[in-house]
């Protein structure tokens, strides 16, 4: 999932530390791989294994940043097949 910020970065920060915790939960329950915010900052990208495009964004509708209207998603799909990952959906 790739998020755009849809307000400015102070705005986007009075919601960070929410955000950074709902994306702690979803690596605590196995659905987060990875996440981190783009450089420039305008927005960030969510590495998440769920099932398909629907269920990514019923999970992603549930962070504070989408339910404060400071971002939204877009969904990316991808499966690693070069690198550190490539063997992360094998198990």
């Amino acid at each position: 999932m790739i998020s755009k910020y849809l307000v400015p970065l102070d705005e986007v920060a009075k919601v960070r530390d929410e955000h950074l915790a709902f994306l702690e939960g979803l690596v605590e329950q196995g659905v987060v791989v990875a996440a981190g915010r783009q450089d420039p900052p305008v927005g960030g990208l969510v590495l998440v294994d769920v099932a398909d495009e629907a269920r990514a964004f019923e999970v992603m509708a549930q962070d504070p940043y989408v339910r404060n209207g400071v971002a939204e998603y877009e969904a990316i799909g991808w499966s690693p097949t070069v690198g550190v990952l490539k063997s992360y959906l094998k198990g």
